[in-house]
């Protein structure tokens, strides 16, 4: 009997060893992993051309470093820009990174992990117009084939414009009464 309560205790240290040990997946919901690779992309075809529209963002974590691959479109698929000065916050929810496209400004890129890490939102510029943030899903498909682009929303300036009333053609104002 002794021999038998040893053993049976022995398995109940272990298995309560086991239990109280940390969790090694302790990342939190929406948050960017420390180490991996994740694509963010809203690449979409044009129907009438053909041709590619939309960015493509390749965030690469590596123990040394955290490295991006910036792609967009201008008539075609870019060849992709190697970004310099990515910054990850500490909580893994934001990031930056400082990219020069060939023949253009340098410019900085902020991108902020939206739905849970499903996505990423990057801060204005979307269709031309700076107050409209660019949403880039997470790719966990690679093999699917791109939709198709959808057309942008008319410009804020415009839909007030449309929706002011029209000045009545038929009245008459006269100053001073």
């Amino acid at each position: 009997m002794t021999r038998q309560a040893a053993v049976a205790g022995a398995i109940l240290l272990a298995s309560c060893a086991v239990l109280a040990a940390p969790k090694g997946n302790s990342k939190q919901a929406g948050t960017l992993p420390r180490y991996g690779m994740l694509v963010y992309s809203d690449l979409c075809i044009h129907p009438d051309s053909g041709e590619f529209g939309g960015q493509r963002i390749t965030l690469q974590r590596f123990a040394e470093v955290d490295t991006v691959l910036y792609e967009y479109t201008a008539g075609g698929l870019s060849w992709p820009v190697v970004a310099s000065d990515v910054t990850i916050d500490t909580r893994g929810q934001q990031f930056y990174f400082t990219v020069q496209p060939p023949d253009e400004d340098e410019r900085i890129i902020n991108a902020k992990v939206v739905e849970g890490g499903r996505a990423i939102m990057l801060d204005g510029g979307y269709c031309g117009d700076e107050s409209l943030p660019m949403r880039l899903p997470l790719v966990k498909d690679f093999g699917r084939k791109a939709g198709s682009c959808r057309a942008c929303p008319a410009p804020k300036i415009h839909q007030e414009k449309e929706q002011e009333p029209l000045p009545d053609s038929g009245s008459t104002k006269t100053a001073g009464l």
